[in-house]
Parts: structure tokens; C-alpha cells; sequence
């Protein structure tokens, strides 16, 4: 059988996302030896290339501009009108009071916002930060006086101490 010199072979899709991927993963290891990118920056994307983290190309993108990928809290860089809405949001959802109404809306635009997001585990994460932090300060003598009837409970069950 001749063989037919003008025939090509046509790059399929899932060819070309593996092309991208391994173009990424090639400049994550160059950001990686770099030495002018910090030592945090570094790690970061030597983590993230590891695990095969889908925010790699993001994290090399930010070092390759010269940009923090963390911020001075230890979460990921965001915009401070992001930051500023969720802190807002979450201060709505977790104060104290029956405002069913206000705390859906409240909610309803959060999970919108993460939806939106292009980072939505960061920001979900920066969420629960906000929420556990507030939360907390708003009910931090109610958790301390349950917290105490359980462990009175588990130590005093029947007006004796366990042993």
C-alpha cells in the first residue's frame, strides 16, 4: 500500500486541550525555578501543579504579571469589591433577629455571587471565614453556655462524676 504524502493528520479537540494543559504546566515549572517570582508564589504553584489544581493556570498567570496570589490574610487574592459584598452579605445572613425575608435575599445573592464568581472556592471559603467569624461574635455566650450543658451533661449524666 503507497503511502500518501498530502494526507494530515487532523488534531482532534481532547489533542489540542492536552497541548494547553502541558503548555501550562511548562510554564508553571518556569515560574517555579524562577527566583525573581516569591517563595510563597512559588510554592503555590508548585502545590497546585501537583495536585493538578484547576486554578494553576490562574495562579502562573498572576505570577507571570507580577501579582500577589495571596493576599495579607493568607486567602486568595480577590477584588475588594468582592470582599467588601460577601462581608456584607455575610454580616446580613448571621446577625441577630427573625428577618427571614432579608436573610433569603441575603443568601440568595451570596449563592449568586459564588456562581458567578471565577473563583468560586476561594470566595467560598473567604464565605465561611466571614460567616464562622461573625457568627461567632454574635453568638459567642450562647455557644459557650451549650457547649457547657453538653459537657456538664457527659461528665455530670447521673449527678455523678464519670470516671
Amino acid at each position: 500500500m503507497a503511502n500518501d504524502s498530502s494526507a494530515t493528520v487532523r488534531e482532534t479537540p481532547h489533542a489540542n486541550h492536552n497541548t494547553i494543559i502541558n503548555a501550562i504546566k511548562e510554564r508553571a515549572q518556569a515560574v517555579i525555578n524562577d527566583p525573581l517570582i516569591d517563595a510563597q508564589s512559588r510554592a503555590i504553584i508548585r502545590f497546585a501543579l501537583e495536585t493538578n489544581d484547576p486554578l494553576l493556570a490562574e495562579f502562573v498567570r498572576r505570577a507571570d504579571a507580577g501579582e500577589t496570589i495571596l493576599n495579607e490574610a493568607g486567602y486568595l487574592n480577590i477584588s475588594n469589591t468582592d470582599e467588601e459584598k460577601i462581608e456584607a452579605l455575610a454580616e446580613l445572613i448571621c446577625r441577630a433577629g427573625d428577618e427571614a425575608g432579608t436573610k433569603s435575599a441575603a443568601l440568595l445573592v451570596l449563592m449568586s455571587t459564588l456562581e458567578n464568581a471565577s473563583h468560586p472556592k476561594a470566595l467560598a471559603n473567604l464565605v465561611k471565614h466571614f460567616a464562622f467569624t461573625r457568627c461567632g461574635e454574635l453568638n459567642f455566650n450562647g455557644v459557650v453556655e451549650a457547649q457547657t450543658a453538653v459537657f456538664e451533661s457527659e461528665l455530670l449524666g447521673d449527678d455523678t462524676l464519670l470516671s
